[in-house]
């Protein structure tokens, strides 16, 4: 009984899935179809072109991991407020070993005086705030 009960569940998943592509490809191909060969004189695509176009830009674009990306960056956030000045300077000489030279992105370091804010840069001529 458990057994059918997943083996429908996984089915249904499937189904939808497949439902799900077909529904999300031809939407593409309708926009494209509507928009790019007039705005750009480019030629139509089929659906599959257009299901390939839509993985293509899934690859592209977001890559394979699911959920925001600024999550690595709340990571990196509180490992560099967390280390001492001595680690920071190791981790530098590091980065300078491996890197080949290049500036290090913590030398611009995070901000100590406000919330850590995932919205984008800060306004423009605002100069870094924190511990250098």
């Amino acid at each position: 009984m458990k057994r059918s009960w997943i083996v429908r569940r996984v089915l249904g998943f499937i189904v939808i899935a497949i439902a799900g592509a077909f529904i999300i490809g031809s939407i593409v191909m309708l926009l494209w179809n509507a928009l790019m060969p007039v705005l750009f004189h480019l030629p139509a695509v089929t659906f599959w072109q257009a299901l390939g176009l839509l993985i293509l830009t899934k690859i592209l674009f977001s890559g394979f991991r699911g959920g925001p990306r600024p999550q690595w960056k709340n990571r990196m956030k509180q490992k560099w407020m967390n280390m001492t000045p001595e680690e920071r300077e190791r981790f530098r000489q590091n980065w300078n070993n491996r890197c080949g030279g290049r500036p290090f992105p913590g030398d611009r370091p995070f901000p100590t005086d406000r919330p850590f804010s995932s919205e984008g840069p800060a306004a423009p001529g605002s100069a870094p705030t924190g511990d250098a």
